[in-house]
């Protein structure tokens, strides 16, 4: 039996895994990581770490009779994660936060320090699943497609694969729940939360102006002519797709189509102006280390809770790749991750640039 790590958010799917686990037999210790207390004249709790969540991720491990404790990433969420979120606003790109915390501090600060403790694996209650065949591991859709979370994940490769558990992704969410309840675990009817953990209130415009309060220059609204249109006040209050808030009326709905920092200018207009059907990505990683061919079909996932589309895939450098879809897309945005999958398997992914 191995001895593991269960990296405890407070949910029921963290609460669940640390079940599973114990009662397979394995030497279980559940961790939370307490992540952002925010700035000291604005204070706003993460919800990853709340005292209500590190109580009930507590209460399971009480309950399971193993040990729990909390570790301090505070330094680290800042650097990775709080840092990312307001440099990519201010250069006119839309971050995936979550994305960025769980690459650079869940999988990588979390898993060297599990490894340093002499912990065999470390478990999250993401629903993705990974095997090992073929002389590799493998990264796949959870079954419960409406939990897949495999998009968040793409950037896990064959080490950090090699030495993770995730022991519900192959359970649909209410098998999950029904195991919790069962368990009388104290986390079995947690509400989950959609927020960023950091952004409770959901206003990210402030929490940016609060990190980055230089990045709010006025600046210029022009149509894909360069006709100036109108005045911003900002390039991080506005996102590619946005209609709402612009302050021009031409008798036409105008949305945001690009975004050009190096000029601090808006681009807009017509909704077909935001149809893409070639992207380009940048910081691409494969989780089987390399490329599979120098072009490739493949199914890309363009956001987080979207559709996966059929698409021709051209490697153009050792971490860029052009993508070409069979029709043009919508909700494309700079700064979000497109994802190529194989049927449920991950192939890789990287950042839209364009």
């Amino acid at each position: 039996m191995a001895r593991v790590m269960v990296a405890m958010s407070g949910g029921v799917d963290s609460s669940v895994v640390a079940a599973l686990l114990h009662r397979a037999g394995h030497d279980v210790t559940g961790v939370t990581m307490h992540l952002w207390e925010g700035d000291s004249d604005k204070m706003v709790e993460s919800r990853c770490c709340s005292m209500e969540m590190v109580s009930g991720a507590r209460r399971v491990c009480a309950q399971l009779g193993i040990p729990y404790y909390v570790f301090n990433y505070q330094k680290d969420f800042k650097k990775h994660v709080i840092n990312y979120f307001a440099d990519e606003y201010s250069q006119g790109m839309t971050p995936n936060p979550c994305l960025a915390c769980n690459r650079d501090v869940k999988f990588r600060v979390l898993l060297e320090r599990s490894q340093l403790l002499g912990f065999d694996m470390l478990a999250t209650g993401h629903y993705v699943r990974n095997d090992y065949r073929d002389g590799q591991w493998h990264l796949s859709r959870g079954v419960d497609m409406r939990k897949d979370q495999s998009y968040m994940l793409h950037m896990l490769g064959q080490k950090e694969l090699s030495r993770l558990l995730f022991p519900v992704g192959g359970m649909p969410k209410p098998e999950v729940r029904a195991i919790a309840a069962e368990l009388d675990l104290a986390t079995a009817e947690r509400p989950e939360s959609q927020d960023i953990c950091f952004v409770p209130d959901r206003d990210y415009r402030s929490f940016v102006k609060t990190q980055r309060p230089d990045a709010f220059q006025a600046g210029d609204i022009v149509d894909n002519t360069g006709k100036k249109l109108g005045a911003h006040q900002g390039i991080p209050l506005y996102t590619v797709g946005q209609r709402k808030g612009l302050g021009i009326a031409v008798g036409s709905p105008l949305f945001v189509t690009s975004i050009d920092a190096t000029t601090n200018t808006i681009v807009v207009g017509p909704a077909q102006d935001l149809r893409k059907q070639i992207i380009h990505i940048d910081q691409t990683t494969y989780v089987g280390g390399t490329p599979p061919d120098g072009q490739f079909r493949c199914l890309v996932q363009s956001r987080s809770h979207a559709d996966a589309a059929p698409a021709m895939a051209t490697v153009t450098g050792a971490r860029s790749v052009t993508i070409e879809f069979d029709t043009p897309q919508d909700g494309i945005s700079p700064g979000q991750s497109a994802v190529m999958y194989h049927d449920d398997e991950v192939i890789g992914g990287g950042r839209i640039l364009a």
